[in-house]
């Protein structure tokens, strides 16, 4: 404004110039500038946080299928192995009433059943344990699952805050926020160390 001219602030003016100055009631006061921000970031955060959520409850269900699906060859090669029991106790009946002459030939069967169930149990044995540790993996990541979970859900409730401290301008409704959101990524630092 010059020293020559007569000029008017109507209100409006008023509350640009306080907006601009970041004055507390003004629309770009301290508080609603340091609320937006923080919405900003937490809801960053927040997403970020959701999709780790989603990856880990995905492969908790596919190691889960990993592990049915072991468990099933595991239970397929014990069923074998039966299968070859049976035979076994069939032969050694057949050799215990056969002729001597022919006890030789149901032996080297009984044998050969006694090698290959061995071999069964190996692969049997080999594949419950692989479905033991399937499992172990979609638990854990169903713990991660829920870690990640409760990280999103308190930021979730900090933007919540965020936005009534918006409309009731309370200063203890930002503090809340912010130790909301704190605490919120606490927990996603918890996630991320698998604790």
């Amino acid at each position: 404004m010059s020293g020559h001219e007569f000029h008017v602030h109507g209100p409006h003016d008023h509350e640009l110039e306080h907006a601009q100055r970041g004055h507390p009631g003004g629309h770009g006061s301290g508080m609603v500038n340091h609320i937006a921000l923080f919405t900003a970031i937490i809801a960053t955060v927040g997403a970020i946080f959701g999709y780790m959520g989603g990856a880990t409850q995905a492969n908790a269900g596919l190691y889960k299928n990993n592990a049915a699906i072991t468990k099933t060859e595991a239970s397929n090669q014990w069923n074998y192995f039966q299968a070859k029991s049976t035979k076994q106790a069939l032969a050694e009946f057949a050799r215990d009433m056969a002729t001597d002459d022919k006890k030789p030939a149901y032996q080297a069967k009984i044998d050969r059943y006694e090698k290959e169930k061995a071999e069964i149990k190996v692969i049997a044995s080999k594949l419950e344990a692989e479905a033991t540790h399937w499992d172990t993996q979609s638990d854990h990541q169903m713990l991660q699952h829920h870690r990640w979970a409760q990280a999103t859900t308190v930021l979730q409730v900090a933007i919540a805050l965020a936005a009534i401290a918006l409309l009731t301008q309370k200063k203890w409704l930002e503090y809340a926020m912010f130790g909301t959101g704190v605490l919120g990524l606490a927990v996603g630092v918890l996630a991320t160390l698998h604790l």
